[in-house]
Parts: structure tokens; sequence; C-alpha cells
């Protein structure tokens, strides 16, 4: 049996040496691990990969021997639950679903929540379940309140923007914390607002990028997960600089989910700890 125990605590000496222990009287072979200590924060964060038995108590027996206010959890390899939302936009949902029925990520992706129907054949082509909840005569709390309650129903582990082109409520942020993962057209902070591909042809510059980050209640200022970029050139016009970023956000946004599906991501305050 395979299992992912995550961890994180404030730093000590011997951590590492009692979680080790703690494995090897549990008759647990360790396969992989990785560790980090954020010196600053005074911060410990590690994740082992397990084989064999884990017994009920193994948990509460490892947290009385860490630090008060250790974060435990123990992961099975089972496929991990995503809710999608999405808008108008294409690229980002269906490279998802695309990769979902490759079985390249290791996602379920239980359902995709839109404010409009465009998106409805692209769902339906790979099997998944698609909603509308319109944002029309709704204010935007009521919106969020009917949108979250759907997300509810299906109790996922990851809630996924995939070019959802919607503000979120505080209170809805609050209700998937550290669960909402979305995708940002630039590198953040970059060219805010409106058409940021023609900002970003209007300034000449040399690449364009895509951020994948946890949402908070600051607008795009959620912790950064994963970023990447492409080149570019004077002889890209905008709208080519717009289908190139459309491929970067792709890419970045579905790898992102694989990490999560992984465990491999912690919140570190407005930061991340991402082990590969």
């Amino acid at each position: 049996m395979n299992t992912i125990l995550t961890t994180q605590c404030a730093d000590a000496v011997g951590l590492i040496a009692k979680i080790t222990g703690l494995c090897h009287q549990h008759n647990l072979n360790i396969t992989r691990n990785n560790e980090f200590v954020d010196k600053q924060a005074q911060r410990f964060f590690m994740r082992t990969e397990l084989t064999g038995e884990v017994n009920d108590n193994f948990l509460a027996q490892l947290k009385a021997q860490l630090p008060d206010g250790a974060q435990l959890a123990l992961h099975s390899d089972e496929k991990t639950k995503v809710v999608l939302l999405a808008t108008k936009e294409a690229h980002c949902l269906g490279g998802v679903l695309l990769k979902q029925f490759e079985q390249a990520l290791n996602i379920e992706v239980q359902a995709v929540i839109a404010n409009y129907a465009e998106l409805a054949p692209l769902a339906a082509g790979f099997g998944v379940p698609f909603h509308v909840v319109s944002h029309e005569g709704l204010s935007r709390a009521e919106h969020d309140q009917q949108v979250g309650d759907l997300i509810a129903s299906f109790n996922p582990d990851i809630v996924g923007l995939a070019k959802y082109m919607r503000i979120l409520s505080p209170e809805f942020v609050a209700r998937f914390e550290g669960k909402i993962i979305n995708i940002h057209h630039s590198f953040l902070p970059a060219f805010i607002g409106a058409k940021p591909y023609h900002q970003a042809f209007e300034r000449g510059v040399k690449i364009i990028g895509a951020t994948a980050h946890f949402v908070n209640n600051e607008l795009d200022e959620g912790p950064i997960i994963l970023q990447d970029v492409t080149h570019v050139s004077h002889a890209d016009t905008a709208e080519m600089m717009a289908k190139m970023g459309k491929d970067v956000e792709k890419t970045v946004f579905c790898k992102a989910l694989q990490l999560a599906s992984e465990h491999k991501l912690f919140i570190n305050g407005n930061r991340t700890v991402v082990f590969s």
C-alpha cells in the first residue's frame, strides 16, 4: 500500500530522525523523502512516500513527538478530486480534460461549473458533468453562494479556476481556503486589467508568461505555485502573443494541478514550498 505523509511544523532539532524513526517502528518503508526548512520563518516541511500498512494511531504518535501545532496528513494514491470553474475560454479547461483523458494527471474532474453555457459541448465530449450557474440578476455574494453550494456537494480536494473570469467574494475564498488554484495570464505582478497582451505588445516585451497561484482575498496576490515563459519578438503581434500565452497558461495550470494531486505543495505564508 502506497501512502504519502505530509508534515509541516515549527523547526526543531531532530525532526527528521523522529519522523523516520517512527516509520521504522511501524515497519513502514520510506521510498522517497523531501524536506525543506524556511530558516527565516523557522518552519519545517517534509513529504514522505511510504509503503506498508499504516496503523490508526500512527499520526497521533507522531504528533506527540513533534512541536505543538504540527500539521500532519496521510494521503492515499487515489486520484485527487477536482471541480473546475470556467467562463468562455476553452484552452485551460480543454487542456485539463485532455490530460485526464490521457491519464496524464492524477486527478478526477468531478464537474465543470460555468456562468455561461458555451463550454458545455467541450465537457460533454469528455463525459464530464457540466453545470451552468448564471450570474445574471444575482449579486456577487448570491452567485458565489450558489456556486459554492454546488461545489460543496462534490466535496472536492481542489477547486481549479480554468479562466473563470469572476472576482471571488471573501466568503467564497474562506469557504474553500487553501483549495482554490487560479491561472493568471502573466507574471505577478504584471500587466493589470484589460487586454494584457496588448499592453505587453505596446511595451515591447521579449517574454510572456503565466502564473498559477493559490487564491486569497487580495486579487491575484495569492501564494505563487508555478510560473513559465515563452519568448516573443518584435515580429509578434498582440494576437500572436495571446495565442502563445494561452499555450503557456494551459501548461502551467495542468502542472499546478498535478503538483497538488501529488501533495507536493505547501502554503507557507504568502509563499509556497513546492517539491519536485
